[in-house]
C-alpha cells in the first residue's frame, strides 16, 4: 500500500488531520506542543483505494522538549518511509523559521510533497494562505482539519500523487500481540530489538511512549501485528490529562489484542501495578506471556530463576499456568523466545476440541471424582462440550448447577490443562442445567 506521512512543526494540527483521515480518534490530540512523539500509523481509503497514513511528532529546534532530537529522527524516518509527504503549516501564524527549515529539507527530497495549510476556517483566512507560495513547494491546499473543510480535495491530491503501482492488498486476520507493563520496563526497547529498527523512541525517562504503536512483523515465517503501548501507572499517579489518554489507549490495545506480553522489571520485583495489569489481561480473556526484563542486573545464585518464577506464580495464583521468560533486551537474550511463545499461546487460545474427544477424556475423571454432595443432594455431570466462543470456554451439563463450588471448578480446569496445552490462556467454565 502507498504510505502518506504528515510532517510539520509542533501544534499545527497534524494529529487532528490524521484522526480525520483514518476515521477514528487514534492519535492523541492535545493543545500541549509535542504531544505526538512516535510515528503513528493508520489506514484509510478514498474512492476505493487504500493507503497508510503516518502521524509524526512536531519538528522543532532548541525547544524545551527533552525528546526534541529523538522526535526529529522519527520525522526523518517517516519522510524516508513515505511515498507522499503532507507538509502542514498554519495559516494564522504565517511562515515561521521552523517552516522554512522543514521546507528546505523537503525541497531536497525526491518524494512528492503536498503543502497543506491548516486552520483555514473562513474566506478571509483563505487570502492569508497565498503567503505560503514563498516556501517553494507548489500550490498550497487549504483545509480545516477540525471541521473537515477541504479534506476531500486533499484526498484527491493524495491519490494523484501516490505511485501508480500502489494497489489494495487483502489483509488476512493476523494475530495481535501487545506489549504492556509499567513505565520504563523496556517495552519500546523490546519492540525495537525485535523489529531491528528504531521504530519507537527509547529514553530513560518514564512515560516516553504515549500512543499505542502498531507494526506488522513478517520475518522468520512469523506474521502478526506487534503493538507497543504506553506504560500503565496506578490511577493515583496519572496526573496529566495527556497521560490519562495514553493509559486509555493502552487499555484499548489490551482489549483489541489476542495475546499480551506483560513485561516486569527484574530489579524491582513484582509490584501491585503489575498484578493489576495481569488481572486486566485475564478479565479481558486475553492470552498472556510474562517477560521478566533486565535479568542481567540481578545477582544470581544456583536457583535464582526458579525462585523468581515461583514467586511470580504465587502472586498471580490461582491462574498461574502462564509462560514466564527471563530476558535482557540490550543483550538480546531470549527475545525471539518471547515471540515464539506468544504465537504458541495465540494458537492455544484458538484451539477447538471435538465434543466426543472432550467427553471421552473428562467424563471418566468426573465419574472417579464427582462433585461433593451438598445438603444430601448428589450432583451428576453427564455431558460436557466446548462452547463456540472466540476464547476457550467449556460447559458442563449438570442436574444441580447451583451446588457446584469454586474448588471443583478449579479441579476441572486443572484436568483440562493437564491434557490440552492452554498455557497462558484464561479458561471459562460454566455449569448449566441438564
Amino acid at each position: 500500500m502507498g504510505i502518506v506521512a504528515i510532517v510539520g512543526r509542533p501544534n499545527v494540527g497534524k494529529s487532528t488531520l490524521f484522526n480525520r483521515l483514518v476515521g477514528m480518534r487514534k492519535a492523541i490530540v492535545d493543545s500541549t506542543a509535542g504531544t505526538t512523539r512516535d510515528r503513528h500509523y493508520g489506514k484509510t481509503d478514498w474512492n476505493g483505494r487504500e493507503f497508510s497514513v503516518i502521524d509524526t511528532g512536531g519538528y522543532s529546534v532548541n525547544s524545551d522538549d527533552v525528546f526534541e532530537e529523538e522526535i526529529r529522527k522519527q520525522v526523518m524516518l517517516a519522510i524516508d518511509e513515505a511515498d507522499v509527504i503532507l507538509f502542514m503549516v498554519e495559516v494564522s501564524t504565517g511562515i515561521t523559521d521552523l517552516d522554512m527549515m522543514m521546507a528546505d529539507i523537503l525541497r531536497r527530497t525526491d518524494k512528492k510533497v503536498l503543502l497543506v495549510v491548516n486552520k483555514v476556517d473562513n474566506n478571509e483566512q483563505l487570502y492569508g494562505s497565498h503567503e505560503f507560495y514563498g516556501l517553494g513547494l507548489g500550490n498550497p491546499i487549504t483545509i480545516s482539519s477540525i471541521s473537515g473543510s477541504g479534506t476531500g480535495d486533499l484526498m484527491d491530491a493524495i491519490l494523484e500523487a501516490l505511485p501508480a503501482d500502489s494497489t489494495v492488498l487483502t489483509e488476512k486476520d493476523l494475530p495481535k500481540i501487545t506489549i504492556v507493563g509499567r513505565p520504563n520496563v523496556g517495552k519500546s526497547s523490546l519492540t525495537n530489538a525485535l523489529l531491528g529498527s528504531e521504530r519507537n523512541i527509547v529514553t530513560p525517562v518514564a512515560g516516553t511512549t504515549r500512543d499505542s504503536i502498531h507494526t506488522r512483523y513478517n520475518k522468520y515465517g512469523m506474521d502478526f501485528y506487534l503493538i507497543d503501548t504506553a506504560g500503565l501507572r496506578k490511577k493515583g499517579k496519572v496526573t496529566e490529562d495527556l497521560e490519562f489518554y495514553s493509559v486509555m489507549r493502552s487499555i484499548r490495545a489490551i482489549e483489541n489484542s489476542d495475546v499480551c506480553v506483560l513485561m516486569l522489571d527484574a530489579s524491582q520485583g513484582v509490584e501491585s501495578q503489575d498484578l493489576n495489569i495481569f488481572n486486566l489481561i485475564v478479565r479481558n480473556k486475553k492470552g498472556c506471556v510474562i517477560v521478566v526484563n533486565k535479568w542481567d542486573l540481578i545477582d544470581k545464585g544456583n536457583n535464582t530463576m526458579k525462585e523468581y518464577r515461583e514467586l511470580i506464580e504465587k502472586k498471580i495464583a490461582p491462574f498461574n499456568d502462564v509462560p514466564i521468560i527471563f530476558t535482557s533486551v540490550p543483550n538480546k537474550q531470549r527475545i525471539m523466545e518471547v515471540l515464539q511463545t506468544a504465537l504458541r499461546v495465540c494458537q492455544s487460545r484458538n484451539r477447538r476440541i471435538a465434543t466426543s474427544e472432550f467427553n471421552e477424556y473428562m467424563l471418566p475423571i468426573i465419574e472417579e471424582t464427582p462433585p461433593p454432595s451438598t445438603k444430601g443432594k448428589y450432583i451428576r455431570i453427564k455431558f460436557a462440550m466446548q462452547l463456540p466462543s472466540s476464547t476457550p470456554a467449556f460447559a458442563f451439563f449438570v442436574n444441580l448447577p447451583q451446588y457446584i463450588k469454586e474448588p471443583y471448578k478449579r479441579f476441572l480446569e486443572n484436568k483440562i490443562r493437564e491434557h490440552w496445552d492452554f498455557q497462558g490462556v484464561p479458561l471459562q467454565i460454566y455449569f448449566r442445567q441438564k
